[in-house]
């Protein structure tokens, strides 16, 4: 690791290597030398690197129309959000740059649910190590103390349980009249890669509708494919009221959207929300753009198989390892937990095979590959992870 570059404030532990091209899922340094990229800027690049469909359209649309604003109708807007609703079963759809900004639309609507329900100090239920963002209300909608340290008081009005306890919600719905929405993650990536089993999120969603709150599903990270179906949420069989979206959606073009159905989908009008950028023709036709080539190459149903292969390579060479504790995943969601803090693993998957790894949770090695990775570099990436932690 190095310290802060000069005129960058010192907000990352950047490591010392820096790209100058990639194409698919290899990324060259300044010097020439391929790295395997598992990482997929934090499943971001899900279509790869350099992708020439995406490559063309933002050329095009640079060269016609970058930026009007959101006072007059945006046709690249209007087609992604009718898309993206097909999609996912909402109504309306509100875009902005990054899924802390999507969770940030969802967790307004929350409290404009409130003001309907005559609440006067609502509460969002979230979960224990969750990841929402960085901004002030999604810092402390998230469940992770590291990320909080420094910035208290946190924000009011969330409530914490455990991740996948059905119970743990229902003993909370009975002393706290004043929930009114849930926000949840099918699967926790920055938590470790845990996924909700289907029999918890369907529990949710009855919860919800008995006790008149809003399902708020996070599927910033595993939205867009990632898990082997076009949003986490559909392993379940469930719909929920709101749903957010960002990384995978632009390819690495900044873009979220924070997307509604039923009463909640109704609840802004004219002045309760809105983003300069968000929205704009350039973001919004590479987001189509992003729809067309994974519905033509049937991506979701590639990650399911490409994943399914990861993690059977993975599991069948390291079940006896004597320090992995768990390997498991959904899609292209693949955690290996061990039995010990394993931060420099980052750096010798690097260094020594070439691989692009992160690590979560201090024991918890991540692998985010492309979603277009052909069977060779699904069993090349098993392959340099199985010769690493050997």
């Amino acid at each position: 690791m190095s310290s802060a570059p000069p005129y960058l404030m010192h907000t990352y532990a950047r490591q010392t290597v820096s790209f100058s091209r990639g194409q698919g899922a290899s990324l060259w340094d300044n010097h020439g030398v391929e790295y395997l990229d598992a990482i997929a800027g934090v499943a971001v690049t899900s279509l790869g690197h350099a992708n020439p469909e995406i490559a063309v359209a933002i050329a095009e649309q640079a060269s016609q129309l970058l930026h009007t604003t959101n006072m007059f109708r945006i046709e690249w807007q209007e087609q992604l959000g009718k898309r993206l609703c097909i999609l996912s079963g909402m109504q309306r759809a509100f875009f902005c740059n990054s899924g802390a900004e999507a969770n940030e639309a969802a967790l307004k609507l929350a409290r404009l649910h409130a003001k309907a329900r005559g609440v006067v100090q609502p509460q969002v239920l979230v979960m224990e190590n969750s990841f929402h963002g960085r901004t002030l209300a999604t810092l402390a909608a998230t469940g992770n103390p590291a990320v909080q340290r420094g910035f208290e008081p946190l924000m009011p009005g969330f409530l914490r349980v455990p991740y996948d306890n059905i119970e743990a919600v229902r003993q909370v719905a009975e002393q706290s009249p004043n929930i009114v929405a849930v926000l949840v993650e099918p699967v926790q990536g920055e938590g470790g890669v845990h996924a909700a089993s289907a029999g918890y999120l369907q529990a949710l969603r009855q919860l919800c509708d008995k006790h008149n709150w809003l399902m708020m599903v996070d599927e910033v990270q595993t939205g867009m494919g990632r898990t082997g179906a076009w949003f986490g949420f559909q392993h379940a069989g469930i719909v929920p009221d709101v749903i957010t979206l960002a990384k995978a959606l632009g390819n690495g073009f900044p873009i979220g959207a924070c997307l509604a159905r039923g009463k909640a989908a109704e609840l802004f009008s004219p002045g309760h929300h809105a983003s300069t950028f968000g929205g704009n023709p350039l973001a919004c036709r590479v987001g189509c753009t992003v729809l067309d080539i994974m519905q033509r190459d049937h991506i979701p149903q590639r990650a399911a198989t490409s994943g399914h292969r990861l993690l059977t390579a993975l599991q069948r060479a390291l079940r006896n390892h004597s320090e992995v504790v768990s390997i498991r995943g959904l899609g292209l969601m693949v955690g290996i937990e061990l039995n010990r803090p394993c931060a420099e693993l980052v750096g010798r998957a690097r260094d020594e095979h070439r691989l692009l790894i992160t690590v979560t949770r201090g024991t918890t090695l991540r692998l985010l590959p492309p979603l277009i990775c052909d069977d060779s570099q699904i069993d090349d990436i098993a392959a340099r992870v199985i010769r690493l932690l050997s």
